[in-house]
């Protein structure tokens, strides 16, 4: 697998983005009300009211964590849901801890 760890850095550097991958991380203790099934994602919306951010700012967000290979998205509906990407997370872990 090939990562982007400029990318991901980048991505990162945000503390709003830091703060999203760690809401995702345990998204049964920082969104218990979403009705659809966790294993599904957390619905954007979701994440927008957690933010307290406008939709716009923090679907750049979004689309920044998921251009960094961070988290993955599924379109149910008309609705989009957001996972951490463990495998990308782990092989960045893994090569700061080798590289570093």
């Amino acid at each position: 697998m090939t990562i982007d760890i400029d990318a991901i850095h980048k991505a990162l550097a945000n503390p709003v983005r830091r703060e999203i991958l760690a809401w995702l991380k345990e998204p049964e203790a920082c969104f218990p009300a979403q009705e659809v099934p966790l294993e599904c994602g957390v619905c954007v919306g979701q994440i927008n009211a957690r933010c307290g951010l406008s939709q716009s700012t923090v679907s750049a967000h979004l689309a920044t964590l998921q251009s960094a290979g961070l988290v993955t998205v599924k379109r149910i509906g008309q609705w989009s849901f957001f996972k951490r990407n463990e495998t990308v997370i782990q092989a960045f872990l893994a090569s700061l801890h080798n590289d570093l």
